[in-house]
């Protein structure tokens, strides 16, 4: 369902610095990358699953509270560390909420863009995940 990853940060009286690659430092090829930014703290992202898709989190600056769910768990992990990163993999519900003023949240993926792959509605996203484990 989910794990948190160490990265290894690198750095001098300059500043610090994390190197990530696909395949090495992230569990899969890198598709596509984007950020989150600006979010209020009370304004939840996300609040979806993706049939495809696996993700790596990292909160780049400040926090925010990322409640995953697999249909049965229920688990809020916090991230505020760049040098800690959250695997999500395929069909996990997620949603981002508490963001920090400053937060920037960094979103890996193994997959481009597919707008048919989201699965927005939980109920929807429930009986999915209950036919794939009766197969």
């Amino acid at each position: 369902m989910y794990q948190l990853i160490d990265f290894t940060e690198m750095g001098d009286s300059r500043g610090a610095l994390v190197a990530l690659e696909g395949g090495v430092h992230i569990p899969f090829d890198l598709k596509r990358v984007f950020y989150v930014y600006g979010t209020k703290g009370d304004v939840p992202r996300g609040c979806h699953a993706n049939r495809k898709t696996k993700f790596v989190l990292v909160s780049v600056n400040g926090s925010c509270t990322v409640t995953v769910k697999d249909g049965v768990n229920d688990v809020d992990i916090v991230l505020d560390n760049p040098t800690k990163g959250l695997f999500l993999d395929k069909m996990v519900w997620k949603e981002m909420h508490h963001f920090s003023d400053n937060a920037v949240l960094l979103v890996l993926c193994s997959e481009p863009y597919d707008k048919h792959e989201y699965v927005f509605d939980y109920d929807e996203y429930l009986m999915e995940i209950r036919n794939e484990s009766n197969l």
